[in-house]
């Protein structure tokens, strides 16, 4: 028989609703060159990397009377056209069209009763780039037996592959008798199929009761003032419709920063977040006092040792970390971010960036889905926004001979949450995605714009630093 859902994918099922589809998505622009690149030629790559994520050919099916999980099938109808498809833009082929269409594209859930993915070519862009445009459910990748299919198109040069089809035909489709029969028949063999059925069902109750009343006690909350969660526009029901921002940076402007004040690349992202944040809440004239504080929770990958080395060698948790939005100084901004995240990096079970930058393949779109899982479990009650940060490959990756120039993570909404952040760094740029709700947070370009000045403050605070510090040493003398 095929592979069962688990419990976590069940709910996962469960709780998705129009105003919240739970699906990751990757933006990417590339630049073809004399590639050929095309979409006929991302159809033919496809077709031949997808025999690595065979999850990506197989659609759920539910068993009658709820005797056993959701088993994964073949899809006797897969038709590969239908999940990689054709767009363009009209001239001039902005980044803000591409965001809009992304918009778009994110608002809509995916088919259910085809295998949970689709990928979008996208054509006229400008100076003939193109944008690559992935997204597929939470509960198609869990990091070991199935990874992103984004992790395995990405090569590391442009050269040439040998295209070689793996011959794949579908199985044949049992009938709802035959998934009856064969739960039955599992359960005579291995009687914890029923058991695991039956948990599944309870903890799916559990959890949709505990959502429902989640709910409930936030309207509650609200009509008595009382709150359980620090005040944010982050936090409220999301709409069907979507907004993305993209923001491009650079690198070397973290590693300064790092360089003059310590910490790591990592925490100079999360505080350049948190000045960005402070920066656009006083423009909504929101505010800001000296105590406030924004409670995010950040996925950070740990070292799994029970996993098999040739895996990702790493799970995901879970961080919660409170970003002082009412500190004024950048400085002290990112000692306070610094010394909140000491604790994760002192258990010593804290991965390296170096080392999830080296997985191979594309590792980013993996983790970032990871991370929502994550925080499709851990972000109730008291958190703001949820926030991934993944490192990636400081050297050019291609598709099918073509260059990718930027990407970008576009990270789903929870329920309760209007934005979600994700950050990638990769060949000396990282780059930030942040997904809205449209209705609440019109505003929220002026978020990303906040971004770069907020890098640009703590850039120009490591700037000034270096002059003081180079006065605090003494020179060699010249007599001895």
């Amino acid at each position: 028989m095929s592979d069962r859902l688990r419990a976590r994918d069940l709910t996962l099922l469960a709780e998705e609703t129009p105003r919240t589809p739970m699906q990751n998505a990757t933006l990417e622009i590339f630049e073809p060159g004399d590639s050929g690149f095309d979409y006929h030629a991302l159809v033919a790559h496809i077709d031949d990397r997808i025999a690595f994520v065979p999850r990506y050919r197989q659609h759920v099916r539910f068993v009658p009377g709820r005797l056993a999980n959701p088993v994964w099938l073949d899809d006797p109808d897969f038709d590969l056209a239908y999940h990689v498809r054709r767009s363009a833009l009209p001239r001039p082929g902005t980044m803000a069209q591409l965001r809009e269409l992304t918009a778009r594209i994110m608002s809509r859930r995916l088919d259910p009763g085809r295998p949970l993915w689709e990928i979008y070519f996208v054509e006229g862009l400008e100076d003939g780039r193109v944008a690559v445009l992935s997204k597929s459910h939470q509960i198609l990748v869990d990091g070991t037996s199935t990874v992103d299919l984004g992790q395995v198109l990405l090569d590391v040069d442009s050269g040439p592959r040998t295209i070689v089809h793996d011959g794949w035909t579908p199985r044949p489709e049992p009938t709802a008798t035959m998934l009856v029969l064969g739960a039955v028949a599992e359960s005579a063999r291995n009687p914890r199929v029923l058991f695991n059925a039956a948990r599944s069902q309870a903890h799916l109750a559990a959890r949709v009761s505990l959502a429902t009343a989640g709910r409930v006690g936030a309207v509650a909350g609200a009509l008595s003032n009382r709150r359980t969660a620090p005040e944010s526009p982050f936090n409220a029901e999301p709409s069907e419709q979507r907004r993305i921002v993209c923001v491009r940076t650079s690198l070397k402007d973290y590693r300064k920063v790092r360089r003059v004040h310590g910490g790591t690349v990592n925490d100079v992202i999360l505080a350049t977040i948190t000045g960005a944040i402070r920066a656009w809440l006083m423009t909504r004239a929101e505010s800001v006092e000296s105590t406030r504080r924004l409670r995010v929770l950040v996925p950070m990958s740990v070292i799994d040792e029970e996993m098999e080395p040739t895996s990702l060698g790493s799970q995901v948790i879970g961080h919660l970390l409170n970003l002082p939005i009412g500190e004024v100084s950048p400085v002290v901004r990112l000692h306070q971010v610094s010394y909140a995240l000491r604790a994760h990096s002192e258990t010593g079970r804290a991965v390296a960036a170096d080392r999830i930058a080296g997985v191979a393949g594309f590792a980013p779109t993996t983790f970032h889905a990871l991370g929502s899982r994550v925080a499709s479990e851990q972000a109730k009650g008291s958190v703001n926004l949820v926030i991934t940060n993944v490192p990636g490959p400081q050297f050019p990756m291609f598709l099918a001979g073509a260059e990718m120039l930027e990407t970008y993570p576009v990270p789903p909404l929870q329920p309760g949450f209007t934005a979600a952040i994700g950050v990638t760094s990769y060949d000396g740029g990282v780059y930030y995605g942040i997904t809205a709700d449209r209705d609440a947070l019109p505003d929220i370009e002026v978020l990303g714009q906040c971004i770069r000045e907020s890098l640009d403050e703590l850039v120009d605070s490591a700037s000034d630093a270096r002059p003081r510090a180079a006065r605090g040493r003494r020179k060699p003398s010249a007599e001895k």
